[in-house]
């Protein structure tokens, strides 16, 4: 019988499709990780002789860290333009929610292949060059008039560029610069999709009530160029490429050679992960997970509130508040993960979540009062807590071809989160309220947390990766 259970201390056991194995006793503080990053390594160039010596790792992270908050910017304005749209051009909430979800899909769809693209190509080359897509695309919107331009502008290119900074940038970054500390990075990394998130929406939904959307629009352009320089500049492939050990190895570990077909070893590792059963159950999980964050709440919270008498910029000030837990809940969920089962961490992060969805339709007002504000900080603790111990479980499950799994992984995130966002505007174009999308969304994570549950421990042999 399937049970919650406690959460139970993840021991040192070894795992035969680990790529690396914990280390970190369960009593480790949370500042251990500070404290770690201060090495002393003999003849290591990464590090300074005299005072503190920093791994260069952790330089990495920051600039990644950074560039994906840049590149967060985008995402905090969707749910901010589909009223100023419908009113602009007349367009129906289902065919603005359209371009959203193509938006989605292709974040999600893209991802795998941009990890075997930064395997083949190199990380900064890539990024550099999805920023600029987005900034394209983004840029390109003011000048629209029709909807396919807005599907070929928000949708594709954005979604593409969007994609490319996926969380399998970050999935790559982890692998190739830390052996140990990987859970507290992931959770750090994931976290700064939020921070963006806190930095711009409450910036975007003032110039799009006070100045029109297309402001908005080109200010996220301009971010998402100005983190390109950082990117280019102090971004760097692999440890090798400057002569350091990753974080927290004991061996040097030389930089592999490209691997060329990078599409062809995307659809490989797939082929080849269908065939177990942990990732359909990682995928269905995290297309729920989607479904429930970006697909519903980070596009459809400001309209719904909107509609019960609530200004947009104290809907989307919530929606900021989310982000500022987000960082918080997400790094703490890391830390956890380096210590206790992932599967049992999914379970309690999906059914919290189901439970908070069902009485959102009760705390919508047109005023903000303290039930409404404990959703919003439930909810950003919860809100991508659910992406370290995922990352955790494709590791142990795929060893080296984790990234990539973890991409198509992401695709199931996006495309959840395409398909509500589709989904929630129709119903809301049918018969005026959300109120249904929010309790199917919460019967959804139930089922997630079931899902969770049942998650072979034992890892499973992959196929090589295709060279």
């Amino acid at each position: 019988m399937l049970s919650f259970g406690p959460l139970d201390a993840r021991g040192p056991s070894p795992q035969a499709g680990d790529v690396t194995q914990t280390t970190d006793s369960a009593a480790t503080e949370p500042a251990a990780a500070a404290a770690e990053a201060v090495e002393a390594t003999e003849g290591d160039p990464s590090v300074r002789k005299g005072g503190h010596r920093i791994h260069r790792a952790w330089f990495v992270a920051a600039v990644t860290f950074v560039t994906i908050t840049g590149a967060a910017a985008f995402r905090s304005l969707p749910g901010l333009l589909i009223d100023p749209l419908h009113q602009d051009f007349g367009w129906s909430r289902g065919t603005i929610g359209a371009a959203v979800s193509i938006n989605l899909a292709l974040y999600g769809l893209t991802a795998p292949f941009a990890a075997a693209l930064m395997d083949r190509f190199g990380i900064r080359r890539v990024v550099a060059a999805a920023l600029t897509v987005i900034a394209l695309g983004s840029g390109l919107t003011v000048w629209m008039t029709a909807a396919w331009q807005l599907l070929l502008c928000w949708g594709l290119l954005v979604g593409l560029g969007t994609g490319s900074m996926a969380l399998a940038f970050a999935a790559t970054v982890t692998n190739r610069w830390f052996t140990e500390r990987r859970g507290l990075v992931t959770g750090i990394l994931t976290a700064a999709s939020a921070s963006g998130q806190l930095v711009f929406l409450p910036l975007l939904s003032w110039i799009v009530e006070r100045h029109d959307w297309r402001p908005a629009a080109v200010t996220v352009a301009l971010a998402a160029l100005a983190v390109v320089p950082f990117v280019w500049l102090l971004l760097r492939d692999h440890p090798a490429d400057i002569g350091v050990r990753p974080y927290g190895a004991k061996e040097f570990v030389p930089k592999p050679d490209p691997v060329p077909g990078a599409a062809r070893r995307a659809v490989t590792v797939l082929s080849s992960a269908v065939r177990t059963g942990p990732f359909w159950l990682l995928a269905g999980t995290f297309a729920i997970c989607g479904a429930s964050t970006n697909g519903l709440i980070q596009t459809h919270f400001v309209p719904a509130a909107h509609d019960h008498g609530m200004p947009i910029t104290a809907a989307a000030s919530l929606l900021a508040v989310i982000g500022v837990f987000d960082v918080v809940g997400t790094i703490a969920s890391g830390w956890f993960t380096d210590r206790f089962e992932p599967r049992r961490l999914l379970a309690v992060y999906y059914a919290l979540r189901g439970i908070s969805l069902l009485f959102l339709p009760m705390l919508l007002a047109p005023s903000v009062h303290p039930p409404m504000i404990f959703f919003i900080v439930f909810y950003g603790l919860d809100w991508v807590a659910t992406v370290p111990p995922t990352l955790a479980l494709c590791r142990e499950q795929y060893g080296e071809d984790s990234a990539i799994v973890f991409g198509w992984v992401l695709a199931s995130h996006q495309v959840g989160a395409a398909l509500v966002a589709f989904v929630g505007g129709v119903v809301r174009d049918a018969f005026g309220s959300y109120d249904m999308v929010w309790y199917a969304s919460g019967a959804l994570c139930a089922v997630a947390a079931l899902m969770a549950l049942v998650i072979r421990r034992r890892p499973l042999s992959l196929v090589p990766a295709a060279a």
